[in-house]
């Protein structure tokens, strides 16, 4: 009996499942045969692998050479079974033992001298198969960083295919080394004390950050929208542990290290253009199904500058994400459900030539234009931001003002004191930010006083607000109170909400 067997994982968004792989030998026409419905990618394997064996001097069999990944049933993509096809298919022809490989799952890409190469999702498979018992895995040495974030599973790291004969063969490894385990801290590159003057989009800046309220500011160009956007992320707090194993298993599946470190605890901004389609920003694709925009920026800031300018369609695409906090793709592979809780912030110019705001000097839109062009934010898009902001040009005096402004880390002090006050209130629930709070609980538990009550009917009754703009008021209004230390949100904490939700000045 000639049959080799090793074990992968096969992920299905951030969920994977258990793969056999079986390899069998046996007279006949010399060929290859891969079953289990591989993707073109992992079809291509066979050449990948037989010059692999090739160049390390190991053997390549002259038989009927049958390759079966189970379960069949299972659609499988990409060229991560590579090294685990190699071993089980020297297995077979006992040139390696079958012990060393039990209750081990094998990752990485094969070239053709051998080496092996880093591949994509790592993270969430190695996640998947400690869920199902698995303890130890064998691994490219170029995925080291995301694969050390469990130090629960014992992680065999790899360079080559001659590496893992090796350790099959005598028990030895190449020595690295050791990697720093220390997880990053937010850095200090961006920080809103470059932010000339707007003390308006400054002060809302961190009533989001607070209460992980979605934001849009609409000003002219140049007033410093994208500054401020973009300077939300050091002002958050730190990921915990937890998130930030959630934030770096979704940029491993894409394939996005290439400008965030998977070891980094700051909160991820994400920005995609506004020519960006439906499918780049809430993800999908035909056979391999793979995050968006939205899912990518998961714990931390989505950021969309030039919002009217998207695509119709695209910005609605996020309505159900931002309910949910997650965004679920149906293709006809499965249905494939990703996190998307995220923080939006939007960025719009007041009218197409973008002079309406301040002085005006130079607009030639007329009124109906510019409420075309602010038309293109869907009623019921607008409906779920917290606060829309006016961003004023910058004057001269604020430009000319040398005095320090106000540091990201003093805004975060405060950010944190708030969110700690909303943590410790919510110390029994399963949410920890007033924007997360239910419908249900805001009318029993978590409700406002009396009077801000009678004021938010009122406004209801008068129809200025629907049901769901009444609770992101009320949930907006308990952010407020945590920045001014009270216990409980006042009408005037309500009025001030319900302002910056209707964009009137701060």
């Amino acid at each position: 009996m000639s049959i080799g067997m090793t074990h992968s994982v096969a992920l299905q968004g951030l969920a994977g499942n258990l793969i056999e792989i079986e390899v069998d030998i046996a007279d006949g026409i010399p060929g290859f045969t891969l079953l289990g419905l591989p993707d073109a990618a992992l079809s291509e394997s066979r050449d990948r692998v037989r010059a692999a064996l090739s160049n390390c001097q190991e053997p390549w069999p002259n038989k009927k050479v049958t390759v079966s990944l189970s379960p069949a049933w299972l659609p499988k993509s990409g060229s991560g079974f590579d090294l685990s096809i190699a071993i089980a298919l020297l297995i077979a022809q006992h040139s390696l033992p079958q012990e060393p490989f039990h209750d081990t799952i094998i990752l990485g890409e094969l070239s053709l001298d051998g080496k092996v190469r880093a591949i994509q999702g790592v993270l969430p498979a190695l996640i998947s198969a400690f869920q199902q018992g698995i303890r130890r895995a064998i691994i490219p040495f170029a995925n080291r960083a995301e694969a050390k974030l469990l130090p629960d599973m014992a992680i065999i790291e790899v360079c080559s295919l001659y590496d893992v004969t090796q350790w099959a063969r005598v028990g030895v490894l190449p020595t690295f080394a050791e990697l720093d385990l220390e997880i990053s801290l937010p850095g200090e590159e961006l920080d809103f004390a470059d932010v000339a003057g707007q003390s308006k989009a400054r002060r809302a800046a961190e009533i989001a950050a607070s209460g992980g309220h979605h934001l849009l500011l609409i000003g002219p160009p140049g007033a410093g929208k994208t500054m401020i956007a973009s300077r939300i992320p050091t002002i958050l707090p730190a990921l915990t542990t937890e998130e930030a194993l959630e934030v770096t298993a979704v940029h491993s599946i894409s394939g996005g290290f290439s400008s965030r470190s998977p070891m980094s605890r700051q909160a991820p901004i994400v920005a995609p253009h506004h020519t960006a389609s439906r499918v780049a920003i809430v993800g999908g694709g035909s056979y391999i199904i793979k995050p968006g925009a939205c899912s990518l920026a998961h714990h931390g800031v989505l950021f969309i500058d030039e919002a009217p300018e998207c695509t119709i369609g695209v910005l609605d695409s996020l309505r159900q994400p931002l309910e949910s906090g997650t965004i679920t793709i149906t293709r006809s592979v499965g249905n494939i459900t990703f996190p998307a809780r995220f923080l939006l912030v939007l960025a719009a110019n007041p009218c197409p030539c973008g002079k309406y705001i301040g002085k005006g000097r130079g607009c030639t839109c007329t009124s109906l234009q510019v409420r075309r062009y602010l038309g293109k934010l869907s009623g019921p898009l607008m409906d779920r931001i917290d606060m829309r902001v006016i961003v004023e040009p910058v004057s001269r005096v604020e430009m000319a003002d040398t005095a320090p402004a106000e540091s990201s880390s003093d805004i975060r002090r405060r950010v944190l004191t708030a969110r700690a006050a909303a943590a410790e209130r919510f110390s029994q629930f399963p949410w920890q930010l007033n924007s997360q709070i239910p419908a249900r609980e805001l009318r029993t538990t978590f409700s406002p006083e009396r009077a801000a009550l009678n004021f938010l009917h009122d406004e209801l009754d008068r129809e200025r607000i629907t049901a769901r703009g009444l609770h992101k008021v009320m949930r907006l209004a308990w952010t407020l109170a945590d920045l001014s230390g009270r216990a409980r949100p006042t009408l005037d904490d309500v009025q001030s909400a319900y302002a910056l939700r209707e964009g009137a000045e701060i």
